[in-house]
């Protein structure tokens, strides 16, 4: 099968830049989180399954007071 991106294929150059600058994101996100102090009690204290019900229950009050 043959790229519509011509003969050297930059399409799949663009492909991998944008997976790299994703994961790029991503740990610079994690690396924001994670200092935090509050996160990294909940991290050691609390299981992962609580955790993400505490998120949820966020998530709903925060789309709760975003329509008022």
């Amino acid at each position: 099968m043959e790229s519509s991106e011509g003969p050297n294929h930059s399409g799949t150059d663009k492909d991998t830049l944008y997976i790299f600058g994703g994961a790029a994101l991503i740990l610079f996100g994690t690396g924001l989180i994670l200092p935090n102090p509050t996160v990294r009690r909940h991290i050691g204290l609390v299981g992962a399954g609580s955790l993400i019900q505490d998120a949820f229950a966020d998530i709903d009050r925060y789309f709760k007071l975003r329509s008022m």
